[in-house]
């Protein structure tokens, strides 16, 4: 079995985000730059079955700045045997249909038999882009999974629906992506923090995998400053309160 997993480096989770007001990209200078945690659940599904399937080759694609670098060594540390960094300069800013058609590129490379990557990435919250590859590849796609099942030749789970779950099966190779739901990721061992330096990490450009880029994109045409908050109202109960909060939300059409 050959797994791959999607992994993005986003700002740090419990940080404050903010945009570039010049680019309008998300501002990855001003914090700390971390795995996605949604990202780390999707490794833990594959590490899980690689624990049960010591033959089981568990691979982390991502796609980046140099900088993602620190992410890869810790998804390596976690149990992952090797890493493909896709990484190209002409790839800064690029939105999800590009993002996609680079992935897949890469991926056809691997043939893996399983993909996982995580429901939608913190950052930009487009949850898009497994089903964009499983489109790329001509695969089925099981999204939004809480509970995972993996066997050597089929991948099933459960999402959550407004109407309540969805059983949800298919034969590999398959793209599925995890929710939060999915259980938390293991800590890096000191063997597996010594061990990743030793592991292989390719870098693949876009001229090495032949892709030519979508020619529509996302352009961000402005952006500005969220303005502060300013203070609420404070109502004083003098024996009007309930009917001066029922007038404010009336006013507001909150009711």
């Amino acid at each position: 079995m050959k797994i791959v997993v999607l992994m993005k480096q986003v700002p740090d989770t419990w940080g404050d985000r903010s945009l570039d007001i010049t680019t309008g990209w998300v501002d990855r200078t001003s914090d700390a730059q971390v795995i996605d945690e949604i990202n780390e659940r999707a490794l833990e599904v594959a590490l899980s079955y690689k624990d049960g399937d010591k033959a089981t080759e568990v691979i982390v694609l991502t796609m980046g700045p140099a900088d993602v670098t620190d992410s890869v060594r810790k998804a390596l540390a976690m149990g992952c045997d090797s890493a493909v960094h896709v990484l190209d300069d002409t790839l800064a800013g690029s939105d999800a249909a590009a993002t996609a058609a680079m992935l897949a590129a890469a991926l056809r490379e691997l043939n893996a038999d399983l993909i996982i990557a995580g429901n939608e990435s913190t950052d930009g919250r487009g949850g898009v882009v497994p089903a964009m590859i499983a489109e790329h590849l001509g695969l089925p796609h099981l999204g939004m999974l809480g509970s995972i099942e993996v066997s050597a030749s089929s991948v099933s789970g459960m999402r959550l629906i407004e109407e309540g779950t969805q059983s949800v099966r298919s034969t590999l190779p398959a793209v599925i992506s995890v929710n939060e739901s999915t259980p938390d990721a293991r800590f890096p061992s000191f063997k597996g923090i010594m061990g990743a330096k030793k592991k292989p990490v390719a870098r693949r450009s876009v001229a090495e995998l032949a892709v030519s880029l979508p020619q529509a994109s996302t352009i961000v045409v402005s952006t500005k400053v969220r303005p502060a908050r300013s203070a609420g109202i404070t109502i004083v109960d003098d024996g009007t309160a309930g009917d001066q909060i029922a007038a404010f939300l009336a006013e507001n059409r909150l009711i």
